[in-house]
Parts: structure tokens; C-alpha cells; sequence
């Protein structure tokens, strides 16, 4: 990202909000459903804000809302759709009406939020889309921001006024902060105190952001502490997490992917073929979805970040027709939790036998009070069961499966009751050929220029790596 060492200053909702109400050339609806009219308050509230709103509406009863906007093709009114319905119809109401009025010196814009706060009884998910559609220069054809937030306070008032902040920061970013993608993701946060909220999808587009990779935008989120996953679709898109998993069964396989080999490929085809005969799949009603996660620690390269090598793993995933999941997540307990508190049918990780053993290893639980057997409590539900894709010790040497892994001895009667149990299952067809062909292998024969990688990764990998020169790929004769 080109701004990611420049300075800003930081400013509260009340001082953006006042800057924006004072610029006559901003001009725009606000239209918002579902936790008040907390962001067009804030432009009152900080004065000469009749230079900036034309029109506030919250419209609560489903009927009014339909009425206004139309009916929500999915019947989910706190939906990504449902904000595009009422981006649609506020912008174009917008312009229709006060174009040949002002529109030579105004930029218009239509701000909208449908947003779900927490519920007396508090049983509830706290959540909410926000978007702005507007315009940079008069007369121009208009750009887009929309994003996905978590509202995480454990209280209805306090996530109504947080929601006015992040309202006022996303307007003002989009005015003023446009041109810098990663000081654009920082700003949102301003005024707003830690774990108050968690963003975790944002897509911006338009003639003035078709500079802005929302890939990179999405895996800097993560990086930036506003979420700990990022989820993209086969097209390389970024999703919001629970549309994406709801009452799915989830198959994930966390990997290096740099590059996938013909192991990884196995275990992706070896590995959904137990899922597919343990957990069960109906092609028509699309109710699985493999995942390949990464984590953030392997994107990093010397503790720097390094953005085209995430863009290569992705684009090769991506082509192969693979969702794909940026985690900040080291313990696989952790990526456990998180999927726990989505509605997912059943969950299914599969792993190595070399990770497995370093998850069964007690010596990396020791900064939890319950070791290993609060970790292994976290991990092992009545929903997730591990497959562990068999390994090798050394080259040519035995095959390493769940059966034969050396077990310490303070857990050993742990390590029998999670087996007996059937949490954890080997995935007993796989190509044991291919087992010593790892990733950082093919990477290593890559960077040094070494013959027969390509044998050791699927055809359309080695072609997308020699087409792309991914990985310090040089070619013949260099």
C-alpha cells in the first residue's frame, strides 16, 4: 500500500463531522434502519449541518421500509442487499431531484446503515452493514464504500453512539482520506475505544478507488488488529464471515501455500473424500465449503509484510477454485472458538501428522491456566473433529499417522479418550508418493533456479508460477 508510513492527525467524531458540515460542495441523504439516527445526530449536533443534510429517514416498520426501498429479495433486512437497495434508491432520489439545482457544485453522496443491536436478553448478534456512495467531484459518476461490523459493547446505547462514530469516520475517510487505503482502514477506528467493534469485510470501488486492491485492503484489517479473519470466495472476493458459513459444514486446511504442491492438492482431494463420506455433502444444496487458511505469520517475511507474495498464494488458490481465509490465528483452539460462534452445522480441520504433533505438544499451552486440557476443551466439541493426513519422519522413512505419533506420557490417556472418541480421524487414501514433495522444498528449488519443482506442484501451478515468475522465479538459462 503506498501510504503506509505517513502520518495523520486524529480527529473526534464532533471535529470530522464539523469539517464535513463546513465544505458546501458535500451534500447528501441519510438513511438509516435499525439503531437509530445516530450518525445523522452527530452532524447536528456539531453544528451547520443544514450545509450537508438534505434529508434524514429511519424507516423501522418493515411495511414503510419496503415501501420506500422494495422487498428484500432474501427477506434479510440487516443484509448486504438490503444496503445496496437503499444506497440504490437514496442516490438516485438524490440526484434526480437536486441535480440541475446544484449538481455543477455539489458532490452528492447517500449514506445508509441497516444495523441489528443487542436485544433486552442479550441473545442476540450485534451487527450491521454501513455504505456510502458518493461523489468526489461534481458531475461525476459516483464511488462506493460499504463494509461489515461486529458490535461487540454489551450494551444497546453504547453500540448506537459507537455506530455514530464509525458512521462519521467512514463519510470522512471517504472525503478525506480516499487516497490512502491503509490510513482510509486506520481512521475508522478513530474515536472509538479498543473491543468496542470489529470490522470484518470492506469493499470500496468507483472511478477514483479502481486504484484500491480490496484484497490487500481486507488482509491489512487483520494485520491492523480491526479483525481476526478475512474470508475471500473462489473469485478472490472478500465475504462476510457469516454469510459465507451459515449452516455450512466446514472443511479448513491451514497450509504455507507458498506454493500449494501436489501434497496439499492431495490432501484437499483425499481429505473432502472422508468428509464426504463422514459428514455427508449435497451437491445441489451447496451446504459444504472447503476452506485454505493462512495464517498471518505466513505472510510475514523478516517482520515485514509482504503484499505481492500474499497476492501470489491468492491468485494461485483462487484458480484453482479455493476459498481462502487470512486468520491471525497461532492456536488452532483459537480458529476453533471463532468458528464456534458462527450457526455451523459441523466443522472438520485437516492437518499433517508433523502439525498434529506439535498440537498435541503440551509445551504450547503453557500460558493458559488449564494446559492442555483447557485448549484440547476448546478445540474438541461436538462439531469439530481433526483429520490428520499422514507425514513423514524423514525421507523415506516411516509413515508418521495418529496411530504410530509419539504421545508425552502426562497425556496419554487424554490423547486415547479424544481417539476412542473418534474426534480425531487419519485420512487413509492418499498418494504416498508425493509425501516428501513440502512446499518449502518446491520453494527452495524455485529460488535456486533448480530443476524438477515443476513435477512436484499440479500443471496449472507451475504454469501460473513460470507465466507470473511468482516465488523469485527466474527461469531457464538465469
Amino acid at each position: 500500500m503506498p501510504d503506509r508510513f505517513i502520518e495523520r492527525e486524529v480527529w473526534d467524531s464532533n471535529r470530522k463531522a464539523l469539517i464535513i458540515n463546513l465544505d458546501n460542495s458535500i451534500f447528501g441523504s441519510f438513511a438509516e434502519i435499525g439503531g437509530g439516527q445516530e450518525v445523522a445526530r452527530c452532524f447536528f449536533q456539531s453544528g451547520g449541518a443544514s450545509g450537508t443534510v438534505a434529508r434524514t429517514i429511519s424507516a423501522y416498520d418493515m411495511a414503510f421500509s419496503n415501501y420506500l426501498y422494495g422487498k428484500s429479495p432474501s427477506g434479510r433486512y440487516v443484509s448486504e442487499e438490503r444496503l445496496m437497495q437503499i444506497l440504490d434508491r437514496e442516490y438516485q432520489s438524490l440526484v434526480k431531484l437536486l441535480h440541475k439545482e446544484r449538481g455543477s457544485k455539489t458532490r452528492f453522496f447517500a449514506f445508509a446503515n441497516t444495523v441489528a443491536t443487542i436485544n433486552y436478553r442479550k441473545d442476540n448478534e450485534a451487527h450491521g452493514w454501513l455504505g456510502l456512495r458518493f461523489q468526489l467531484k461534481p458531475n461525476s459518476k459516483p464511488n462506493e464504500v460499504v463494509l461489515h461490523v461486529r458490535l461487540l459493547e454489551d450494551d444497546s446505547l453504547g453500540q448506537q453512539q459507537t455506530l455514530g462514530v464509525l458512521g462519521v469516520n467512514l463519510i470522512y475517510a471517504c472525503y478525506y482520506n480516499y487516497q490512502y487505503p491503509n490510513s482510509f482502514l486506520r481512521s475508522l477506528h478513530d474515536d472509538i475505544n479498543e473491543g468496542k467493534i470489529e470490522i470484518d469485510m470492506i469493499s470500496m470501488k468507483g472511478p477514483d478507488l479502481d486504484y484500491v486492491d480490496n484484497r490487500l485492503l481486507a488482509v491489512q484489517m487483520v494485520k491492523n488488529g480491526m479483525t481476526p479473519v478475512i474470508l475471500f470466495d473462489r473469485h478472490g472476493k472478500v465475504q462476510q464471515p457469516a454469510d459465507m458459513l451459515y449452516r455450512k459444514n466446514i472443511l479448513v486446511l491451514r497450509g504455507s501455500f507458498r506454493p500449494i504442491t501436489y501434497v496439499g492438492f492431495d490432501m484437499l482431494k483425499t481429505g473432502f473424500s472422508l468428509f464426504r463420506e463422514e459428514v455427508g455433502y449435497d451437491k445441489d444444496k451447496k451446504d459444504a465449503t472447503v476452506i485454505c487458511e493462512i495464517t498471518l505469520n505466513n505472510l510475514m517475511r523478516e517482520d515485514q509484510f509482504d503484499e505481492r507474495d500474499f497476492l501470489d498464494r491468492i491468485d494461485i488458490l483462487s484458480g484453482m477454485g479455493q476459498d481462502v481465509m487470512i486468520s491471525s490465528f497461532r492456536e488452532f483452539y483459537r480458529l476453533a472458538e471463532w468458528f464456534h460462534r458462527f450457526r455451523i452445522n459441523k466443522i472438520r480441520m485437516l492437518m499433517g501428522a508433523p502439525t498434529f504433533r506439535n498440537v498435541i505438544s503440551t509445551k504450547y499451552y503453557s500460558h493458559l491456566d488449564g494446559g492442555i486440557m483447557e485448549a484440547f476443551g476448546k478445540l474438541f466439541t461436538k462439531k469439530l473433529k481433526l483429520y490428520i493426513y499422514p507425514g513423514l519422519r524423514e525421507k523415506n522413512g516411516p509413515v508418521l499417522t495418529s496411530d504410530n505419533i509419539r504421545v508425552e506420557k502426562e497425556i496419554e490417556l487424554l490423547y486415547r479418550h479424544i481417539r476412542e472418541n473418534k474426534f480425531i480421524l487419519d485420512v487413509r487414501e492418499y498418494k504416498k508418493d508425493v509425501l516428501p514433495w513440502s512446499s518449502h522444498i518446491v520453494l527452495e528449488k524455485i529460488q535456486k533456479n533448480e530443476e524438477g519443482w515443476e513435477d512436484m506442484v499440479p500443471k496449472y501451478v507451475s504454469a501460473f508460477i513460470k507465466t507470473k515468475k511468482l516465488f523469485d522465479y527466474q527461469g531457464p538459462g538465469n
